[in-house]
């Protein structure tokens, strides 16, 4: 079956777009400059974004999105049969245009099957053929950060980013309303010099400072400064938050698994200072402008820092660093040169320069 067709219809002239999302959190975070920059370019168009339900309610809070549309998978659109029902939902809405965000072939396939007649995107993963308008994925590109690397898509497809970034996440009244009350059942409020703490990471364990020491930092911070600390996480998270409240002195409220993504993002966003790995949460309070400490070991912070003028990374240089891997094969120096003081010193400057 031949599914792609070429088109000389122009993307500027899309009145109805889909955008394919990012499947992971900080990747999301990282494209919402460019959604930002759609949103400029086709003002009166109506965008609509497919995305995993893990990561719907981050674009449910963007303003430059009308419309989120659940691609369920595990679920309704598993295999190659939930494909062919999610084209078939996709083709019932006549979308003019599909920019793909996400680097996979299945992004394009089903944009295909849809028969969306526009189809935008990276020529990675083997998909050019299947895209209309495709953007060559250099070397350099995908050396810059991801930020950067959706702006140049975007930018490539006619779009302007207005020479800023810009990340909207719009709280409502009722997610300020529900933060104070999940604060107020863990004996909080939300004047209190709240701390939040990211102990986890996705990927490995290459990710991750050691939890003794954020005991001890997250301590330091609630002698000095009397702040109040609120520990992070998915339920895959649990055992790095348990951890780190088993070695602290001071009793902390522990929000891994407990919270909806909505939630966290809405607790995260009443914090003075967001201490973390290099995770998806470190990205969430970058964007909403909350002071973020990012600590960063096996990862590449040029490519992956935390968005926002107001972030600080810690990092030792080292031969081997950033080796991207998810277990250190060696002495784990890229995160045991970096000490409790150096955390501590740099959280403190944070919140009282």
């Amino acid at each position: 079956m031949k599914i792609s067709v070429r088109t000389s219809r122009r993307i500027e002239e899309a009145q109805h777009i889909l955008v394919r999302g990012t499947n992971w959190i900080g990747d999301v975070i990282m494209t919402l400059p460019a959604m930002a920059a759609i949103r400029r370019s086709f003002p009166e168009a109506k965008i609509s974004v497919l995305a995993k339900p893990w990561v719907a309610d981050i674009f449910s809070l963007s303003p430059d999105v009308d419309e989120v549309l659940l691609y369920r998978s595990p679920g309704i659109h598993e295999g190659f049969r939930g494909l062919l029902r999610l084209a078939k939902e996709l083709r019932s809405r006549k979308f003019d245009a599909a920019i793909l965000l996400q680097n996979a072939i299945e992004a394009a396939i089903v944009a295909c099957l849809a028969g969306i007649p526009i189809r935008a995107g990276y020529n990675s993963d083997g998909r050019g053929p299947l895209l209309t308008h495709s953007v060559k994925r250099t070397r350099a590109i995908r050396r810059i950060h991801q930020v950067e690397y959706y702006m140049e898509m975007v930018k490539t497809l006619g779009c302007s980013n207005g020479g800023r970034r810009e990340y909207h996440l719009n709280l409502t009244p009722g997610d300020v309303i529900r933060a104070g009350e999940i604060l107020g059942f863990y004996g909080a409020a939300q004047g209190d010099l709240l701390i939040g703490i990211a102990p986890g990471a996705t990927y490995g364990a290459a990710k991750k400072w050691f939890p003794d020491r954020f005991a001890m930092v997250a301590d330091r911070l609630s002698e000095t400064l009397g702040a109040e600390i609120l520990l992070f996480g998915s339920a895959a998270d649990r055992e790095s938050t348990r951890a780190v409240s088993g070695f602290a002195n001071h009793s902390m409220a522990d929000l891994a698994g407990m919270t909806t993504l909505r939630e966290a993002i809405s607790l995260i966003s009443c914090c003075r200072l967001f201490i973390s790995n290099d995770s998806g949460l470190m990205h969430v309070a970058g964007a909403l402008g909350v002071p973020t400490l990012a600590i960063f070991g096996s990862t590449n912070p040029v490519t992956t820092s935390p968005p926002g003028e107001k972030s600080v990374v810690v990092h030792k240089d080292l031969p081997c660093s950033p080796c991207l891997k998810t277990t250190c094969p060696t002495d784990f120096q890229c995160m045991d040169l970096i000490g409790v003081n150096d955390v501590y010193e740099a959280a403190r400057c944070m919140i009282q320069p």
